[in-house]
């Protein structure tokens, strides 16, 4: 084997923001310095909450980052959206300790893009190797790429990591002129059904969008409100602090896209996006006051229309939710790579993916065959 010399950076902070962004590129805004070093500042992502940064950087000739890899060391399966809690189980029970593992991954983020953040593609093997290491060298159960986009799967292959599918519902941009044209692509019921819904989501209410610097300290104080409100409902207790919201602004006020809904001059509801070069991504949502589909038009009408105007590619819109199908957006596959070094446990998690992927295959084909698009 080929050795390979690594460092371990202690966080996200510790690597010049310049040397960190020219391997993560500008197209995804979550593997940005600026949004994972927000997330750190924050302390939303640190090792008391249970995500202990630990980038792994791969340095080339010149002495700067050829490559990072997105590191952190897990004491839990929280805020991943990739479920292998019964993984955790099976260890457990096995007489083993799954935690601490490795998780190259966006905290809190179920948005697939680069792990394997690259100046020179040929640092990838290296960074694979090194995380490897990592996990041998520190007694870790395992090491987990999650939402790892497509084109960065055969670096994950290669190195001989499993494979593991899943799906998400993103909405697809064919072109549309504006967001009728849009509608102009659906079945007469679905256009009829988005109309009812649009009109009586925003009935005596005003919605505003706003970018980056128009986004102040009352507009984040409301917004706190409805994503403290969202996240007790979901996951007990909300994974970001009150100081990230604002450290987007400050750091990557470019990227930033809040919808606010308000009633008489109070905001009532929101949903908080961030902008990418090919994508809007949709993130965060919540409200203190219950309106019929008004979550639909935050999230996913608007959304569609900022995309268009914009000209971006599609919107992914988070986790989960198969009333998205319903509102043109498409069931799409995503991906993780998962390195277990025990033989006998790998073995096992390699049967159970294998099936796994044939029913995500089989879910995401029946998905497609019930979107609302005209036929023919």
């Amino acid at each position: 084997m080929t050795e390979v010399t690594a460092r371990l950076g202690d966080g996200v902070g510790s690597i010049p923001a310049a040397d960190w962004d020219a391997c993560a590129g500008d197209a995804n805004p979550f593997v940005s310095h600026a949004f994972l070093s927000a997330l750190e500042d924050s302390g939303s992502a640190t090792a008391r909450a249970g995500w202990q940064p630990l980038p792994i950087v791969v340095d080339g000739g010149d002495g700067r980052p050829a490559g990072i890899l997105p590191g952190y060391a897990k004491s839990h399966s929280q805020g991943e959206y990739v479920f292998d809690h019964g993984w955790a189980d099976a260890w457990s029970r096995a007489g083993g300790s799954y935690y601490p593992k490795l998780q190259v991954a966006v905290p809190f983020t179920p948005v697939p893009g680069p792990r394997l953040l690259l100046r020179d593609p040929a640092a990838a093997p290296a960074l694979l190797a090194a995380a490897e290491a990592v996990v041998r060298q520190h007694d870790l159960s395992s090491a987990h790429a999650t939402f790892v986009e497509e084109a960065q799967l055969a670096h994950f292959e290669a190195a001989g990591w499993m494979i593991r599918a899943g799906s998400q519902f993103h909405w697809i941009n064919d072109g549309y002129r504006d967001f009728a044209d849009f509608l102009d692509a659906l079945a007469s019921r679905k256009r009829k059904a988005i109309r009812k819904e649009r009109e009586a989501a925003v009935s005596g209410l005003e919605v505003r969008a706003l970018a980056g610097p128009e986004i102040g300290a009352a507009e984040w104080d409301a917004f706190w409100a409805f994503y403290q409100d969202t996240g007790s409902r979901k996951w007990g207790r909300p994974y970001l602090t009150r100081r990230f919201f604002p450290m987007l602004t400050e750091r990557m006020p470019d990227k930033v896209l809040l919808f606010l809904a308000y009633r008489a001059g109070k905001p009532i509801a929101g949903a908080l996006n961030l902008i990418g070069r090919d994508a809007l991504y949709g993130r965060y949502w919540g409200t203190t006051e219950e309106v019929p589909f008004l979550h639909f038009e935050l999230c996913y009408y608007r959304a569609i229309e900022e995309a268009i105007a914009r000209g971006l590619s599609r919107v992914e819109a988070g986790a989960q939710g198969e009333h998205k199908l319903a509102r043109g957006y498409r069931a799409v596959p995503t991906y993780s790579a998962h390195y277990i070094p025990h033989p006998g446990f790998r073995a096992a998690v390699a049967d159970f993916l294998e099936r796994e992927r044939d029913a995500v295959a089989r879910d995401i084909e029946m998905l497609g065959e019930l979107a609302p698009f005209k036929r023919g």
